[in-house]
């Protein structure tokens, strides 16, 4: 088969498509022909070598896939060869083929085209298991998300919004602040002329926030939380090092907490996906979350795709097409 080979730790250059053996097909796995393949930042961070893969993990970059079952290895029994599906993967999605533990695999939404269906895995299991499996967003509470035109801050608007919570979204420019208010979001602030806090502050301060910039904006973050309110970090794109006035935390009961999903477990990850199928895909088949795709290049193109992807200028997914 033919792959996005990371040839040397580098810029979006080094990445070039080449000839592969084809996966390894194990016992509770399914291979996947790959329809669609999306970007996700942390395929960045391995190509530059921030983040290597997880032990046992494809070499190739690509944490999310749509596509047809090929083949079925032993003890599977819910899916058969034929089925159109999109997984969450621990690497290897920039491929024509990938191998991928049968939990962490999803039935393509009904309504939602094979190739639009790549866009979802990710965004979906990030969203679900940070916002409302740990920080349990309720509905009537607010929701204040950094980032907001991302990939997973277009998907968190719209599922926030359907769970009954008011939405509030910080990004760069008044593109991007118009995409977040057409997909549903409440309040709309341009972090580089606007104070987040204080307009935060104004509006009676939010319940849950989704970060990834981690340093710059922790203590921000916690100024601007309310009694019981919970901070949730996906990222450190800012820094990983900051201090912490335990003050803060202790007069407003605040929760502090982080996660990654690359590195969970296939059975913990197999537990996301059951829940995002009961709880996410409903609110998909209803027309309430939809994919927000901005652009779609062919896997030798996967250098100018992450071109797109590091300048920041997309609003949603990249998708790669075989």
């Amino acid at each position: 088969m033919k792959a996005v080979v990371i040839t040397v730790l580098g810029g979006p250059e080094v990445l070039q498509l080449q000839q592969v053996e084809d996966p390894e097909l194990k016992d509770g796995e399914v291979l996947i022909k790959v329809e669609a393949a999306a970007l996700n930042k942390l395929d960045a961070f391995q190509r530059q070598g921030v983040f290597a893969p997880p032990p046992g993990a494809s070499p190739y970059p690509g944490l999310e896939c749509s596509g047809t079952i090929e083949a079925v290895g032993g003890h599977v029994s819910r899916w058969k060869v034929g089925d159109q599906v999109c997984a969450l993967l621990n690497g290897g999605g920039y491929a024509e083929k990938v191998a991928v533990p049968a939990g962490q695999v999803l039935p393509v939404p009904p309504g939602i085209s094979l190739k639009d269906a790549a866009s979802f895995p990710e965004v979906a299991c990030t969203v679900w298991s940070t916002i409302f499996m740990i920080s349990r967003l309720s509905s009537g509470e607010i929701l204040l998300i950094h980032g907001g035109s991302s990939g997973i801050g277009t998907f968190a608007i719209q599922m926030a919004k359907y769970w009954g919570a008011r939405v509030f979204v910080t990004a760069g420019n008044e593109e991007k602040l118009a995409a977040c208010k057409d997909l549903g979001a409440d309040v709309c602030i341009n972090y580089k002329t606007e104070d987040f806090v204080a307009r935060v502050k104004e509006e009676t301060g939010v319940d849950v926030i989704l970060d990834s910039l981690g340093q710059a904006y922790f203590q921000r973050n916690l100024d601007s939380l309310n009694f019981d309110g919970r901070l949730f970090l996906i990222g450190t794109m800012s820094g990983s090092v900051t201090e912490l006035d335990l003050r803060v935390v202790l007069s407003k009961r605040l929760t502090i907490q982080a996660a990654g999903l690359r590195v969970r477990s296939p059975q913990n990850k197999a537990v996301i996906i059951r829940e995002v199928e009961d709880h996410v895909w409903p609110a998909i088949v209803a027309g309430k979350v939809k994919p927000v795709i901005y652009k779609h290049f062919p896997l030798s193109e996967a250098a100018e795709a992450h071109q797109l992807l590091e300048s920041s200028q997309h609003i949603g997914k990249i998708l790669l097409f075989p």
